[in-house]
């Protein structure tokens, strides 16, 4: 794209280019015309309308032959000039300024091969001074660079419609952006043709392109004009256009302002607005009283683009050098070779790294020193980068650390992959290096591995699991198949594999993938697998022990759909009822009777989506209900084929996606905590997203802590009445007060490393036998809609019914507490790594937050040794329980909920 002009002729007008919101008068624009004269050489002048053959408009819109104009892709600017005062005028501010309507931004990316794409600006000269004879007025444009004019001069059209004068027209120039230099400037003149002896010239100004920091001028620039002399092109020009900064008057600092109001670099605020240019009048007012005299002015905007366009030349950036002085002044040394790579270590890098140089690193032995370099490098974290020393330093001993299996991923993220022969090694090495750890072959299927033999390497690591372990982490390996390469990659293809011999990895894993399919941008890749999941399940004959055959299972996962479909309807036909909840309810009863009465038997046996080893028969209309929510979750009873019951929530309108993110790290650290001898009696409930904002969750008989508080004034007294003991503690079994406390210590270390946000006593709920369990986890990663929240929820009710902050039962929370942290802790590269993992997600706290991982990274403190940890966790568990804020936004909660 070409230089390019747009001149634009537009009525003055008063009103604000922002579009008024309804039923609102707009904020006015100031009118920052200061009414003045014209010199009595000038305005003394027989303006004559007569037309010049010689006057450069006959050459409007002229451009030379290889000039190419893209005047469709050019938005509206404006500018306007305006009477200045003085020969060499000093604080002069403008006449008028104009109006300019609202227009599409130019393209926010410009080509490194182009000048860019179209300077855009609208001319308006103002003489108000002039003689009543209307002027013929046209303007010339010239471009020069260092000094030399640059192709040829560009001119508008005449113009007589009187003061102000605007020109709308779009002129080519025949140059492009990249052919400009740091000195690169724009030379106008504007003439007039209205006396009988030829045309005269008004007067002219110049303006660089580029600013003093090299960046490429954008917006309204205001242009005093010298008075009957032409532009200059040269360096140093003798018509600067620009006002210097110590003869600026308030006037030129408002209409600074207003500009940047226009291009919304200031905030519209409608009733401040209307105050800001109510006083900008008072203030222009004033001017045109002291003001006598005026000289013309030119106010022209340039495009605006989306970042700063800066002037670079070919490689690095050039700058003068500075001038060093013998002041105490901070002086600015620019490098031209920052960001170079440096070509001595760059071949000590390659020579260092070479085929013959393994043959020596093979007996290489690292010293004490270089061996707690490598221990500390392998225990970093896998969010950590590591830095080049180390990757040379890992690189040097690759052999002797062969042995480590903790070593491979550093090992694999010190590899060059770029470079073939370096590559070749590393995936030779992988093979004969010490099997690694599930947990970190989840790392090497992130999106920082890109080669294939890795990944595939991950995958042979995984096949070692079994399949409860595995749907631990496949919620996280189908977010990994977002960084394959193919659409039938090695863990694609694993994953169906396995569903084949589970039926539970069946169901999860179609769920998954189809939630997943209304992500656009790996749409195709899912459709994938679920096609390929489909076919091979398809294929499968039944067994001699009785299975269900490939077509008939796959079938039973397919109904799940349809019912989920139907359920929605249903939830539908129920919030569309009017009244009360017993009348919602009673329509819901009516439709499952009714209606849909095909719920409540089924053909065949459906696979619940929750538990896909239980079969559904069908809903019992009469224990089917509604929750009090503005969503109307529906509470629904289904039969089993082994005659039980099985109740679940089915929630229209809310992404369960997170809520089953948080719910599948609690069953995945209490099965951590488990394999340490350490049962917390945590209740990790299944939650399952069947769309981006609809889902299923499990049903658990509960009561909420305020329910529980309100009706019988404390926890205690609660258990007390399920488990009545005179000779236990506080009246309760032993059993039930340990089960109580161990769940409060498990929930509490979670929901802290989690950074679970919103808690209050309605998402705390207590079981009949003293489990206490959180629901709802709509914040994470530490956001919470209420201020100042502690770092876990414990409330003084919770610590009461541990008999207060002196009793033996409250020391032993806290125990229990440091020593889940320290398991988890010793743990945190599995979970750090499955967050990593689902940071390309959608889910809302996960995908607006950049740094996701690091925020969990950070609530384990790993910088701290395990005694540490305790002190640090101790002095958390104290802070929570006397934070005074909390209770009063708790106290605040519960008469919201009463009135509501």
């Amino acid at each position: 794209q070409h230089f390019s002009v747009r001149l634009l002729l537009r009525p003055h007008a008063t009103s604000s280019p922002r579009s008024p919101r309804k039923k609102r008068k707009p904020p006015r624009r100031p009118d920052l015309s200061v009414p003045l004269d014209f010199p009595p050489p000038l305005a003394g002048r027989p303006w004559r309308r007569r037309p010049s053959a010689s006057a450069g408009p006959a050459r409007r819109g002229r451009e030379a032959p290889t000039a190419a104009s893209s005047a469709s892709s050019c938005p509206a600017t404006s500018a306007s000039p305006s009477p200045s005062a003085s020969s060499r005028p000093p604080s002069r501010p403008p006449l008028k300024a104009l109006t300019r309507t609202p227009s599409p931004a130019p393209s926010p990316l410009i080509p490194k091969s182009l000048l860019c794409s179209l300077l855009t600006f609208l001319l308006c000269f103002l003489a108000d001074g002039l003689d009543k004879k209307v002027s013929e007025l046209f303007v010339e444009c010239k471009l020069y660079i260092d000094g030399i004019q640059f192709g040829l001069p560009v001119n508008t059209r005449l113009e007589s419609s009187g003061p102000p004068y605007c020109w709308n027209e779009l002129i080519t120039l025949c140059t492009k952006y990249r052919d400009l230099t740091s000195l690169a400037q724009l030379a106008f003149t504007v003439w007039d043709v209205s006396s009988g002896e030829g045309k005269s010239v008004v007067g002219g100004a110049t303006i660089f392109l580029f600013n003093s920091k090299k960046q490429l001028k954008t917006g309204k620039q205001k242009l005093q004009l010298w008075p009957q002399k032409e532009a200059d092109g040269r360096v140093p020009t003798t018509t600067p256009g620009k006002v210097p900064k110590n003869e600026r008057g308030e006037i030129e600092r408002l209409e600074r302002l207003v500009n940047k109001y226009e291009r919304g670099q200031i905030q519209h605020v409608d009733w401040l607005d209307r105050l800001a240019f109510s006083a900008i009048d008072k203030v222009k007012e004033k001017e045109c009283e002291r003001l006598e005299n005026s000289f013309p002015s030119l106010v022209v905007e340039f495009c605006s683009f989306e970042h700063r366009v800066v002037f670079q030349e070919s490689g690095a950036n050039f700058y003068a050098p500075t001038p060093v002085s013998l002041s105490n002044e901070l002086v600015t040394v620019w490098d031209p070779e920052l960001g170079r790579t440096n070509p001595s270590e760059h071949k000590q890098l390659k020579l260092a790294r070479s085929l013959t140089r393994g043959i020596i690193d093979k007996d290489l032995k690292p010293s004490s020193n270089e061996r707690k370099s490598l221990q500390r490098i392998i225990k970093c974290p896998p969010t950590r980068t590591i830095l080049p020393d180390e990757k040379q330093l890992v690189w040097k001993f690759r052999f002797s650390l062969m042995s480590e299996k903790k070593a491979l991923t550093k090992f694999l993220r010190s590899v060059d992959w770029s470079d073939i022969q370096e590559a070749k090694q590393a995936v030779e090495l992988i093979g004969k290096w010490e099997t690694i750890d599930v947990a970190d072959a989840l790392e090497l299927l992130s999106s920082d591995f890109k080669s294939e033999e890795v990944r595939a390497y991950a995958v042979s690591v995984l096949e070692r699991a079994d399949d409860e372990e595995l749907q631990c982490y496949l919620l996280q390996l189908v977010q990994a198949l977002r960084f394959e390469r193919s659409d039938k990659s090695r863990l694609a293809h694993f994953l169906v594999n396995r569903a084949l011999s589970n039926i539970e990895i069946a169901s999860f894993l179609r769920w998954y993938v189809v939630v997943e399919l209304h992500d656009h941008a790996y749409a195709k890749r899912y459709y994938s697998t679920y096609d390929m999941l489909e076919d091979e399940m398809m294929k499968m004959v039944a067994r001699e022990d009785g299975d269900e055959d490939g077509f008939r299972l796959w079938q039973s996962l397919s109904r799940q759909t349809e019912l989920t479909a139907q359920l929605c309807s249903i939830m539908k036909d129920v919030r569309n009822t009017r009244g009360n909840a017993e009348k919602k309810i009673e329509k819901l009863r009516q439709l499952l009777s009714g209606v849909h009465s095909e719920l409540t038997h089924f053909d065949e046996p459906i696979r619940s989506p929750l538990a896909p080893t239980l079969l559904l028969t069908g809903v019992v209309p009469q224990e089917s209900s509604i929750f009090k929510s503005s969503l109307i979750p529906l509470r629904l009873t289904f039969k089993t084929a082994n005659g039980g019951t099985s109740k679940m929530i089915f929630k229209k309108g809310d992404d369960l996606r997170q809520d089953q993110l948080v719910i599948q790290m609690v069953s995945l650290m209490d099965r951590l905590l488990k394999l340490e001898n350490m049962d917390l009696h945590l209740t990790p409930y299944q939650v399952l997203a069947t769309g981006q904002d609809e889902g299923m969750v499990e049903f658990i008989p509960s009561s909420p802590l305020a329910q529980i508080i309100s009706e019988h004034r404390s926890i205690t007294s609660y258990l007390q009445k399920f488990h009545p003991d005179e000779d236990g503690p506080f009246g309760i079994t032993a059993q039930c007060l340990e089960t109580f406390i161990k769940s409060c210590a498990g929930y509490s270390v979670i929901t802290y490393i989690m950074g679970v946000g919103d808690r209050h006593l309605d998402n705390l709920l207590i079981r009949d036998d003293g489990c206490l369990f959180h629901v709802d986890f709509g914040f994470i990663l530490g956001r919470d809609p209420k201020p100042f929240p502690p770092p876990m929820k414990l409330c003084k009710e919770m610590v009461e019914a541990m008999g207060g902050t002196e009793s033996q039962y409250y020391t032993r929370f806290k125990s229990y507490c440091c020593e889940a942290y320290n398991i988890l802790r010793n743990n945190s590269s599995l979970i750090l790594n499955l967050f990593t993992l689902m940071e390309r997600s959608s889910i809302p706290d996960i995908s607006t937050e950049e740094n996701a991982t690091l925020k969990v990274q950070e609530k384990f403190r790993l910088d701290l040794d395990d005694e540490e940890a305790i002190h640090f966790f101790q002095g958390l568990i104290n802070d929570s329980v006397s934070a005074l804020f909390p209770q009063m936004v708790e106290t605040i909660h519960r008469w919201a909920q009463y009135w509501r």
